[in-house]
């Protein structure tokens, strides 16, 4: 025969109850029923999940499921995008910032990205480090800053010489990690990465990938690549987002399969359609 406790409208049965769910690490991205639309294109369906500060996520699945979509969504990048919405709910450090009261400008500030291709602007090394923090204020050393923000994007030692020289001169590899230094000056909180690789040579591909393990002590990474060895070698967490309809019109609407550790997903995946993709039998 059970017993109950019926105070503050609880019921407890004799059984043991199982001890409540611990959360190893501080969540500083949430999504909560998120959908976003690109027209009438409904791009995300009711997408929940919770990332970790100081790890690295990565964001996998088939082209067109939504990734670079969602990665955008967390510093209101889609916001830039004519005809795109959104519904449900975003937070970061607990504040809800998918309202229309969000300052757009100081948000990406605290959420930097680095882009697929490296884009550095047409100035010199220096200048291409010091700008963000130039035209939001900077008011501190700025030699200090931008030689700690090349250090940090391991770049120091191969332009410590040639500051004045264009960025565009660096190769791909190095204009991607200007690329990083130059988020990192802004002194973010998270970086987006959006395939920061795919453009790049196994060994600069290496030198990067090196750089966010370091990172990830400092700064919450999230990355979309297409990957599955990269997303197992980097991420501490991995998320797989996969195509819950395709419309008549052809428009793709993604969803979350799964997230969990990253480890876990590859070696015991719980949705089948996980499996699948990691696999090869999809994609």
């Amino acid at each position: 025969m059970s017993v109950s406790d019926t105070t503050a409208g609880l019921r407890v049965d004799n059984a043991v109850a199982p001890p409540p769910a611990v959360r190893l690490d501080p969540v500083v991205l949430s999504t909560k029923q998120l959908r976003v639309w690109y027209g009438t294109a409904l791009a995300l369906k009711d997408l929940s999940l919770e990332i970790p500060r100081n790890r690295i996520t990565a964001l996998i699945g088939p082209s067109g499921c939504g990734k670079s979509t969602l990665l955008r969504c967390f510093n209101r990048m889609n916001d830039l995008i004519n005809g795109s919405r959104m519904e449900g709910e975003i937070r970061f450090d607990g504040r809800v910032i998918s309202g229309p009261d969000i300052d757009t400008v100081a948000l990406r500030r605290r959420i930097g990205m680095v882009f697929q291709k490296p884009n550095p602007f047409p100035k010199s090394i220096y200048n291409n480090v010091a700008w963000g923090a130039r035209i939001n204020g900077y008011r501190g050393d700025m030699d200090e800053l931008v030689e700690r923000s090349l250090r940090r994007a391991a770049l120091w030692d191969e332009v410590k010489n040639k500051l004045d020289r264009s960025g565009l001169d660096l190769s791909g590899g190095q204009q991607q990690r200007l690329c990083i230094a130059r988020t990192l000056a802004v002194e973010p909180e998270v970086i987006l990465m959006d395939e920061p690789c795919s453009a790049l040579d196994p060994i600069s591909t290496a030198r990067v990938e090196d750089l966010m393990d370091d990172l990830k002590r400092d700064y919450t990474i999230v990355i979309v690549t297409h990957n599955m060895q990269q997303a197992r070698r980097v991420s501490d967490m991995t998320a797989c987002l996969m195509l819950d309809e395709v419309s008549a019109e052809g428009h793709r609407t993604g969803i979350l399969a799964e997230f969990s550790p990253t480890d876990r997903l590859f070696t015991n995946p719980t949705d089948p359609r996980t499996e699948a993709y990691i696999t090869g039998r999809i994609g």
